[in-house]
């Protein structure tokens, strides 16, 4: 096993994703039904595919190029989504409050 910068800051990653996904999913008990409840489902599904993604990255070395490509071109995309479901409950959350 080669361990550079890039393997450690995997590695933290890695880490950080599973403390999210703790966070996720200790916290689904606390979340109300309803719009709120269905994102969050939404959300913990998320969570937990970077996490398999995270987990991946110390092999991307071994994958070709191409299939690397679209692996990518996923994360960016469901990263996408993330940050607008992340900003629509805080959103929800947020009217929520004020009213």
């Amino acid at each position: 096993m080669h361990l550079d910068i890039a393997f450690v800051i995997s590695l933290a990653a890695i880490i950080a994703m599973f403390y999210c996904l703790y966070l996720v999913i200790s916290l689904k008990s606390s979340v109300p039904g309803g719009v709120v409840g269905k994102k969050w489902k939404f959300l913990m599904m998320l969570v937990a595919l970077f996490t398999v993604g995270y987990l991946a990255t110390p092999f991307f070395g071994m994958i070709p190029e191409n299939v690397l490509r679209l692996l990518v071109s996923c994360i960016f995309f469901f990263g996408a989504l993330y940050v607008v479901l992340t900003v629509k409950l805080i959103h929800r959350i947020i009217q929520e409050l004020s009213e």
